[in-house]
């Protein structure tokens, strides 16, 4: 099974300004891809859909994708 990619990293925090590492875990349509699908442990998995919310609160990445 893979390692999840903020454990390997050793990434303790997920900072909401990065959108470029935030863009990997984001569909086409601008959803939250699900820890199954970008296996990504739990405790990573809240840190990251918390900062994808509040880098889209901030306007620097798009609710939605036209």
């Amino acid at each position: 099974m893979k390692q999840c990619y903020f454990c390997s990293q050793n990434v303790k925090n997920i900072d909401y300004k990065d959108t470029e590492t935030l863009k990997r875990f984001v569909s086409g349509q601008a959803k939250i891809i699900s820890r199954i699908h970008t296996n990504i442990c739990s405790k990573h998995q809240r840190l990251l859909s918390q900062s994808i919310k509040r880098s889209r609160f901030m306007a620097l990445l798009p609710f939605i994708n036209r």
